[in-house]
C-alpha cells in the first residue's frame, strides 16, 4: 500500500467517525426536539384553561366596574342634591335665624337693663 491508499484509508476512517458523531449529535438532537414538543404540548394544556380563566375573571371585573361606575354616578348626583338643598336651607332659614337670634340677644339686653332700673 502507498502512502496515498493510506491516506484514503485515514480520510474515510475520520469521515466515518464523523459520520457517527453527527448522527449521535442528530440523535440527541431529535431527543431534545421530542423533549421540548412534550412540553410545549404540556403548557399548550395548561395554559388554554388559564386563559379562559383570565378571560372569565377580566369579563367579570369589566362588570364590576360598571357597577362602580353606576354607583359612583348615584353618588355623584346625591351629592350634588344635598349640596344643593342645603344651600338652599341656608338661604331660606340663615335670614329668620339670624334675625331671630339677634331679637332675642335685644329682648335679652332689654330684660337686664329693665332688671337693673327696678332694683334701683
Amino acid at each position: 500500500m502507498s502512502a496515498g491508499d493510506w491516506a484514503a484509508v485515514v480520510a474515510s476512517i475520520v469521515a466515518a467517525i464523523a459520520v457517527v458523531g453527527l448522527l449521535f449529535a442528530l440523535a440527541a438532537l431529535v431527543r431534545t426536539l421530542a423533549v421540548l414538543r412534550a412540553t410545549v404540548d404540556e403548557l399548550h394544556h395548561k395554559t388554554i384553561p388559564l386563559v379562559e380563566d383570565m378571560h372569565s375573571t377580566v369579563r367579570q371585573a369589566n362588570s364590576d366596574l360598571v357597577r362602580v361606575d353606576a354607583l359612583l354616578e348615584s353618588a355623584e348626583s346625591i351629592s350634588g342634591t344635598v349640596d344643593s338643598a342645603s344651600r338652599l336651607a341656608y338661604l331660606a332659614f340663615s335670614n329668620p335665624v339670624i334675625k331671630a337670634l339677634a331679637f332675642a340677644g335685644g329682648t335679652g339686653r332689654a330684660v337686664r337693663r329693665f332688671r337693673r332700673n327696678r332694683e334701683r
